[in-house]
């Protein structure tokens, strides 16, 4: 009401000063015959002092009065008529005045109603904190939220390689307790963006290893669930969330995403607080505190906080294949083993080479190539990565010991 109130009073009081412009309206400015007027009664005057010095005689004095007589005659009738033309019209001014008021006053309503929020209460802190409450507790689930997803494009992947996957997919079907062959799964269905299908294996293995799981194991299957919603934090996600933060507070992917659900509920105040912790904790080049690092300035405005973030971190690590990928494949047939291996392998290095990587995706590249039995192409990575990393003494370290552990470096 308040609002209104006040809109209302400022919307009246511009109507009533373009009214008082309106009906106070005066012109400004003598017209010409004004003027005219007042130099014809000089020469009236003139013509008189003339006479009466004997410089012009009775005649010649009679007939300049006529013809200036006529003059003023003249000058006086031009003169009423602009007066009678200028004078206001006092009932048109009060109609436009009218006009004007309501136009201001309706319009300015019209307007709000179209481009604002009527009928749109007070935000005092408790309704705000009992409007997140709610959003929180009625936000759609999972599969709600995944089927407002428009359908993603296939990836094409080679006809071996997809072969492989559809022996993965079968196997794990048939083989129910198989933590690994689950792990592998949801790590390859996520390189193919089958996300629903990824999570799905990614929570089949949490539940095989009845609890015997990392917080990374939870942050992950909540990252699938999230892409698999285009974003969007679903209550199942927050679960996983929530248990991955239970194992380790510090997990950043999950700080990160839990901050992002805080946000999506109408808390920016507490994501702004659980990712300037994350940043500070750092390290300032993890790849959730770069996606945090974009997005915290906005989040923290929407908070009411003035707030300068850090640099942005570097960008994200690419993924690779793992030890345990690399273990679950050794337990495949020879030929299926190489070429699940293989298709993991050339996904990395297409990626080192286009977009480059961290040390530690090196390293897993020279490693994976020398399991291949590429000794030289293993080498020749390695001799790659010295130069990509010659400034780093770290990173070198890094890909050294995987050269080393790959037999390639004594």
């Amino acid at each position: 009401m308040t609002f209104w109130i006040v809109t209302s009073v400022l919307a009246l009081a511009l109507a009533a000063l373009v009214a008082l412009v309106l009906l106070r309206a005066r012109p400004r400015g003598e017209p010409a015959a004004a003027f005219d007027l007042k130099v014809y009664r000089q020469q009236l005057r003139e013509v008189e002092k003339d006479l009466a010095r004997g410089l012009i005689n009775e005649g010649d004095a009679g007939r300049t009065r006529t013809e200036i007589s006529r003059r003023i005659l003249a000058a006086d009738a031009a003169l009423q008529a602009h007066q009678a033309g200028a004078a206001q019209p006092r009932g048109l001014s009060r109609a436009a005045a009218a006009l004007c008021a309501v136009g201001l006053v309706a319009g300015s309503l019209g307007l709000y109603a179209y481009l604002g929020a009527p009928g749109f209460g007070d935000l005092p802190l408790d309704y705000r904190l009992e409007m997140a409450r709610m959003a929180s507790e009625e936000r759609p689930t999972q599969s709600e939220a995944e089927a407002h997803v428009p359908p993603r494009e296939p990836i094409e992947v080679d006809e071996s390689y997809g072969q492989l996957i559809e022996k993965l997919r079968k196997a794990t079907a048939e083989r129910e307790t198989d933590a690994e062959g689950f792990a592998l799964l949801a790590r390859h269905e996520t390189a193919l963006r089958n996300f629903r299908a990824a999570y799905e294996a990614k929570l089949k293995y949490i539940e095989i290893m009845s609890g015997d799981v990392e917080a990374y194991d939870h942050g992950e299957a909540a990252e699938l669930m999230i892409m698999a919603a285009n974003g969007y934090v679903s209550p199942e996600a927050e679960e996983q969330l929530r248990a991955a933060l239970s194992r380790d507070r510090f997990h950043g992917p999950s700080r990160y995403y839990w901050g992002v659900m805080l946000e999506q509920i109408g808390r920016p105040d507490m994501a702004f607080q659980i990712w300037r912790e994350t940043l500070e904790a750092g390290p300032a080049d993890a790849p959730w505190n770069t996606a945090i690092a974009a997005q915290i300035a906005d989040v923290a405005w929407r908070a009411g906080i003035d707030y300068a973030p850090p640099a942005s971190a570097a960008p994200a690590p690419l993924s690779g294949p793992s030890a345990e990928d690399m273990q679950a494949a050794s337990e495949m047939e020879d030929g299926d083993r190489q070429e699940m291996i293989r298709g993991m392998v050339d996904g990395l290095a297409d990626r080192l080479a286009n977009e480059g990587g961290t040390a530690e995706e090196w390293g897993r590249l020279i490693g994976a190539l020398s399991v291949l039995g590429e000794a030289d192409r293993a080498m020749a990575i390695h001799n790659e990565a010295q130069q990509k990393f010659a400034a780093d003494e770290a990173a070198l370290a890094i890909v050294d010991d995987a050269a080393r552990q790959a037999g390639i470096l004594q």
